[in-house]
């Protein structure tokens, strides 16, 4: 049993975990940039150790730090939360190596389900139909520019090593190339200490549809059902919903039954999301599979009544999964909306600063993740998601009010947000009628 974890991350994602780890008696241990030493992740956990200056690369990025932070507070394991070190197999085979508990796939799965084109491979050959792309990582531009022609414009450019948005570019001709690729591998190599990038075919209007996936150490794998994850601004998501309005039952399990063979052909254990594009014509394809929690977790804990983090936990452990396929069922609808630390109106830039007034919205069915209060400051050194509202009712038009009832109710003053725009979002005729697509930021 796992008596000790040490949550190597920042923010609501460490709130979030030190809360679960309290219900199930496990202690915690914290660790924080020198920016972060009044943080409430700090402030929560039973013990917090300051890992380095405020630089990611410093802190919440030095494995070195991190492993010896572990040792040092006695933790026997890592929750490695989502971004920083969640994806990176060198970072869960040290932890491997040094004996600690990486709360999440083995090295070896993360290596190869990490690298997109090996996630590719590994899907095709289970049966799940897959994105024409790259077959290996590249780094050098002429050789991405031969993979893009081979493929086909237009391409998108990703970060072989991980997710949320960073390290992604579209290149809609040979012309854009050259500047896109470069950006994206600058972008990747500050978000992920990494340069390898992956080039994908580019299908330019479908929707973003993922499952969630559950697996333990025996071979059990079960899917939550569906998360729709369309609503982007530059590859961010902004809003998430469970279920997706665009799926019914029969494709529900159509999709469900193929993410979960793909997640048994990866061998996969933990907690994991498998990533499809959806066509208007109801082909979907896979896209990639993230190994870690998602920040839009919480909308799949309401519609099923599961908590994903401590079943995380329990699978780490090595218990059986007490779940099974039969046992999963939606009920209702769920949306979150990320608040940010930005100003929609000067091109969404970022607004760090002194939180002054924080007032979180309440009420049957609604749910506030975050690390802020009054006197906080907002570092400019990281993400600027700083909150995420989630709500629940019984139906998507009913989730909808009490979305739009708890952006008008939250309070956050010495610092712009992106809220009042979330607000627009919920409030479009399209997004009631739910006819969205990656596009629909684009063509609001």
């Amino acid at each position: 049993m796992i008596k000790k974890i040490l949550i190597a991350n920042r923010g609501e994602i460490a709130v979030r975990i030190i809360r679960a780890c309290r219900e199930l008696g496990i202690e915690t241990v914290a660790v924080y940039s020198e920016v972060d030493a009044e943080d409430l992740h700090t402030q929560l956990a039973d013990s917090a150790i300051c890992i380095g200056p405020a630089s990611a690369t410093e802190s919440y990025l030095n494995m070195e730090k991190i492993i010896s932070a572990t040792i040092i507070s006695g933790a026997d394991a890592i929750h490695p939360g989502f971004g920083f070190l969640s994806e990176n197999s060198k970072f869960a085979k040290l932890c491997h190596d040094c004996n600690i508990i990486f709360i999440g796939p083995s090295y070896e799965v993360i290596e190869t389900l990490g690298n997109k084109s090996n996630a590719k491979i590994t899907m095709k050959n289970a049966g799940v139909p897959v994105i024409e792309g790259s077959k290996e990582a590249v780094t050098d531009v002429e050789q991405a520019i031969n993979v893009a022609k081979e493929i086909g414009y237009p391409v998108i450019i990703k970060a072989a090593l991980g997710g949320g948005g960073k390290g992604m570019r579209i290149a809609n001709s040979s012309a854009e190339f050259n500047t896109a690729f470069s950006n994206a591998k600058k972008e990747s190599k500050m978000a992920f200490s990494d340069e390898r990038m992956y080039i994908e075919k580019y299908i330019q209007n479908p929707r973003h549809i993922e499952f969630q996936i559950l697996a333990d150490k025996f071979g059990n794998v079960v899917h939550l059902g569906e998360r729709e994850c369309s609503i982007q601004r530059n590859h961010q998501k902004l809003l998430e919903e469970a279920p997706s309005s665009a799926i019914d039952d029969s494709l529900r399990k159509k999709m469900g039954e193929i993410a979960v063979k793909g997640a048994k052909a990866a061998k996969y254990e933990n907690a994991g999301t498998i990533e499809f594009l959806l066509d208007e014509d109801g082909s979907f394809y896979f896209m990639e599979m993230n190994t870690r929690i998602q920040v839009e977790h919480p909308v799949t804990e309401a519609v099923t009544g599961i908590d994903l983090i401590k079943e995380q936990i329990r699978i780490a452990e090595g218990e059986v999964m007490d779940l099974t396929q039969d046992d999963i069922k939606i009920r209702g609808h769920a949306i979150e909306c990320r608040i940010n630390a930005e100003d929609p109106e000067e091109n969404f830039r970022p607004s760090p600063g002194e939180i002054k007034e924080y007032h979180m919205p309440g009420g049957n069915g609604i749910r506030v993740d975050s690390a802020l209060y009054p006197g906080i400051k907002i570092s400019p050194y990281y993400d600027s998601m700083i909150a995420k509202i989630i709500v629940h009712g019984k139906d998507r038009k009913e989730a909808i009010r009490k979305m739009d009832s708890a952006l008008g109710e939250l309070v956050i003053t010495g610092i712009k947000t992106n809220a009042h725009f979330q607000h627009k979002i919920v409030t479009h005729r399209n997004f009631r009628k739910g006819n969205i697509t990656i596009r629909f930021i684009d063509e609001m």
